[in-house]
């Protein structure tokens, strides 16, 4: 019970924390605007953390949308390394670097949520990974690789350039976030993300729009 009480106690402080911001709409203007980092499409970053129960609440709504995400959105996910948030944001990079990152990102939120592990806790970490059939001695090294550090050292910098101080938070075109306290809950914040990137699709100069901005279709065999 202890791990679904902690998480309970950051729920309420990042309630807290929301009830600082001022209610302007369904978004709120990032200060000062940042440049994108995909190639001429939206982008649009998701900042959470594996233990919050709002995040664990919308990611089937995230997982649906993605599912028709717009062939000109780049979409990327930002686990916050914000205090007592690094080993979260460590297992994010660590499977993403041993290539289970897809496999296992909603296992862990389920583990953490719905089984009540802390996989915040090294020892029962490894118990999960071994039952899971991933070796934690390859997860070791992974986590104290180069790769995983420079993900980490970069997830600080997008926090701190954003001013991300709660979670879920989405950012889009490097103009606006929204999130739960904007939006009017949790299950309104993607409708409130397919807002902004029209609005970003009306900013972006005419030879860089997409009339329908259909999803990706596979080629043909």
């Amino acid at each position: 019970m202890f791990l679904r009480q902690a998480l309970a106690l950051a729920a309420t402080l990042l309630t807290l924390a929301f009830s600082g911001h001022a209610q302007q709409g369904p978004w709120q203007l990032v200060n000062p605007p940042q440049p994108q980092e995909n190639n001429g499409k939206i982008e649009v970053i998701e900042f959470f953390w594996y233990g919050c129960p709002h995040c664990y609440a919308i990611e089937s709504d995230v997982n649906a949308w993605l599912a028709k995400k717009p062939a000109d959105v780049d979409f990327k996910r930002v686990p916050a390394p914000m205090g007592g948030w690094l080993e979260g944001a460590k297992i994010y990079y660590t499977l993403e670097a041993m290539g289970l990152l897809a496999q296992y990102h909603d296992k862990v939120f389920d583990a953490i949520h719905k089984d009540n592990v802390n996989l915040f806790n090294a020892k029962k970490r490894e118990e999960w990974l071994a039952k899971n059939g991933i070796d934690p001695e390859k997860y070791a090294a992974a986590e104290k690789s180069f790769s995983v550090d420079s993900r980490l050292k970069r997830a600080m910098q997008l926090v701190q350039t954003y001013k991300v101080d709660g979670v879920p938070r989405f950012v889009v075109a490097g103009k606006w976030y929204t999130g739960a306290e904007w939006a009017g809950g949790e299950h309104k914040i993607m409708p409130a993300v397919d807002q902004l990137i029209d609005m970003a699709r009306h900013e972006m100069p005419a030879a860089g729009k997409s009339a329908a901005a259909p999803a990706a279709v596979p080629a043909k065999k």
